[in-house]
Order: C-alpha cells, then structure tokens, then sequence
C-alpha cells in the first residue's frame, strides 16, 4: 500500500509504509516465558495501535510457536537467540535466530514417542516453516496467520 503526503506535488515525498516488528535477544531458559509475553504484546499493539485484527487462535499459536522455537534455540544452541516478530500479508512471521549450525530434525509424527513434538506441532499450526543455514547458524521462520478463515483450517490454509 502506498501512502501518500497531501502535499505530493509540492516537494514532498511519498510516505512509505514500514514493516510492523519487533525483535528482542534472549540468552537463558528462564527468559522462555519473556518471549512468549513479547509476542502476546506485540500482538496486543497490533490489535490496539494498528487496528489489525488478531483472533484469539491466532493469539495462542502465536504464543506457542514463540515459545518453542525459542526453546529449541536455548537447549540446542549456544549463546543467544533473536526473536523477531512482522507482520505481512495478514499473517505474523516468527523469525528466531541461533548460533548452531546444526538444522532442526523434523520427526515424523509419532504418537508413542515422548517428548521431541515441538516442531511438528510448529508445523501443524502454521501457514509455512521455512529453516535457513545462515553465515553464522540458522534462522527458522514461521507464519501464523491473524484472522480466522471460515474456508481455511486452523493454520491458515484454504481447504479444498
């Protein structure tokens, strides 16, 4: 969308519309739960501030996917994580940064099996998951649409 000044023509330049995110370093276990209360502030700001709508299943996955993306980041990296949250397209993309090279193991789903579900629930719940090698470790990214969809499932997508 282009915003435009009410003096274009005179000199001024156009407005141009920047990304809504926010981005925040975490370096212990303890500060999991801080990730989670940034993402449901930012959401909040997106509600309040922005007049973007933001359903509450979408405050939830949100929440979920900050929280264990940023979990595996501090049990499976060294040094610290950085969270970043934009929105785009209608939907909230949740980047995290470590400093392992190591990419994720995705497991087939399992029932049997105790613990290790994080990033399957990750990407049951989001419209896309994308990880990225990056010069110094990895970025994993994933997106979570804001409003409900009558014709779409729970994470976003339109069922045929």
């Amino acid at each position: 969308m282009d915003l435009a000044c009410p003096d274009e023509g005179q000199g001024q330049q156009p407005l141009v519309e920047r990304p809504i995110s926010v981005s925040a370093a975490f370096e212990g276990s303890e500060e999991i739960g801080a990730a989670r209360d940034a993402a449901r502030d930012f959401l909040m700001s997106l509600q309040t501030v922005h007049g973007l709508p933001v359903s509450q299943r979408a405050m939830g996955m949100v929440q979920l996917v900050v929280s264990e993306l940023v979990t595996n980041a501090r049990k499976y990296a060294p040094g610290p994580c950085l969270l970043t949250l934009e929105v785009s397209e209608g939907a909230v993309e949740v980047t995290v940064w470590d400093s392992s090279t190591t990419l994720p193991a995705i497991l087939a789903p399992d029932p049997v099996r105790v613990g290790q579900h994080g990033l399957e629930i990750v990407m049951a719940v989001c419209r896309s998951f994308e990880v990225h090698r990056e010069p110094v470790g990895k970025r994993i990214r994933a997106t979570v649409v804001l409003a409900d969809d009558p014709g779409g499932d729970a994470a976003g997508r339109q069922m045929m």
